[in-house]
């Protein structure tokens, strides 16, 4: 699983792309400016949460949105791992003009990875708007778009990084304040669109929305060089600098997240490093080479063993967060580059042929000479017309039945 080696790094940063290279689900901002101070904004007292998931507790308008569209930051009430309410934050772009009667379409975006601390929010980055891929194609088409930040990015907690089942609720409950946020005239029908970490995000998304939101309509998810399968994710790029990053990530945030023994698998002598780590976010080239700087110790003393992904509890949670099939009635939009070294081809193909076993109708979009970084941006204009023609009620095209 929206800010290698350094020149693999920097060349795909341009689409908002570290983490979609600097881990198999990350992709970073095109940004050159650091991420701003965490406000009060984002932390709301316990009292706040009594509320259904997916209403709106505070928001606050941000400007720069493109094409006279207006933009909230927004803070939310979500569900936890365990059930519990939590606050979840996020943004909500909404076009000009009046909304039709029935309400006007949400495109759900799920960013790549920026870090995995409360001040690592994408609602906090200067370069926001230019981070959600599509943004000016869905304004002038007249859909609203809604951002989270996922749990523990903005407001402060433990961001379950990788985690599926977490993002996939923050992204439903997004769309649902998307709907309500005055002023929106957001409906109940919407897409879900992810890179990376993102794609996970889609793609979880796609399975819990019937049960977690009935009272929503997805009609489609599309999907750009998603994180599918984290087993062979953490154990082919362990060697590499977007490896160790991703794979010290999850560690860090699934110890706490789950009570994971961390130190059955990390040398105590990497625990500062990995620490570091987790403090810094990334959006811009200067973040980059800075965590590059920081990742350094780590070419030293990192693990204890050589396949952490085979071990438990490591193992089990890696499959838990790995997507499943979707229900078949969800269409499915997917995009992969040919020199995609952080997530395969084949990774992804397979993935597309457990959909289409399942009955899905599955779009796939090779993208030829494109790496990890940039298959959101190859995509965009291509998946920005699959989930037109989604909301439009097209028959979605089906590439099964070409295997």
């Amino acid at each position: 699983m929206n800010r290698l080696t350094l020149a693999r790094l920097t060349a795909g940063f341009r689409a908002r792309s570290w983490l979609a290279h600097v881990a198999g689900l990350l992709a970073l901002s095109a940004g050159i400016s650091p991420l701003s101070a965490q406000g009060s904004f984002y932390d709301a007292p316990k009292s706040m949460l009594a509320g259904e998931p997916g209403s709106l507790v505070r928001q606050e308008r941000i400007d720069g949105a493109p094409l006279g569209a207006a933009a909230y930051r927004v803070l939310y009430r979500s569900t936890g791992l365990q059930g519990e309410p939590i606050f979840v934050s996020g943004v909500v772009v909404v076009p000009p003009g009046e909304p039709p009667a029935d309400g006007r379409p949400i495109i759900a975006w799920a960013h790549p990875t920026t870090g995995i601390t409360p001040r690592c929010a994408p609602s906090l980055a200067i370069f926001l708007f230019q981070q959600i891929q599509g943004l000016r194609s869905f304004v002038q088409r007249g859909y609203v778009v809604a951002a989270t930040d996922y749990p523990g990015l903005g407001t402060p907690q433990t961001h379950p990084y990788l985690v599926g089942d977490s993002e996939g609720r923050a992204v439903i409950d997004a769309v649902r304040v998307a709907g309500t946020v005055p002023g929106s005239g957001g409906g109940k029908r919407f897409v879900v669109w992810g890179h990376s970490q993102g794609g996970q995000a889609a793609l979880f998304t796609g399975i819990l929305a019937k049960t977690y939101a009935p009272e929503l309509t997805l009609l489609g998810v599309a999907a750009a060089a998603p994180a599918t399968d984290l087993v062979t994710l953490m154990n082919d790029d362990i060697d590499s600098v977007g490896g160790k990053n991703i794979t010290a990530m999850t560690l860090w945030s699934w110890h706490r997240v789950y009570d994971a023994p961390i130190d059955e698998v990390i040398d105590p002598r990497a625990m500062p490093t990995v620490d570091r780590l987790a403090r810094e976010c990334i959006e811009s080239p200067f973040d980059l080479i800075e965590r590059q700087r920081t990742e350094k110790p780590l070419e030293q003393h990192f693990l204890t063993v050589d396949k952490p992904a085979n071990v438990e509890p490591w193992h089990a949670l890696l499959e838990k967060n790995t997507p499943g099939a979707l229900p078949p009635e969800i269409p499915v939009f997917l995009a992969q580059g040919t020199i995609d070294k952080i997530i395969r081809p084949d990774v992804t193909r397979d993935y597309m042929s457990k959909l289409c076993k399942a009955g899905s109708k599955v779009r796939l979009m090779m993208l030829p000479n494109i790496g990890h970084g940039r298959a959101a941006q190859a995509s965009t204009m291509a998946a920005v017309n699959w989930m037109t023609d989604r909301l439009a009620g097209e028959a979605p095209p089906n590439d099964c039945t070409n295997r």
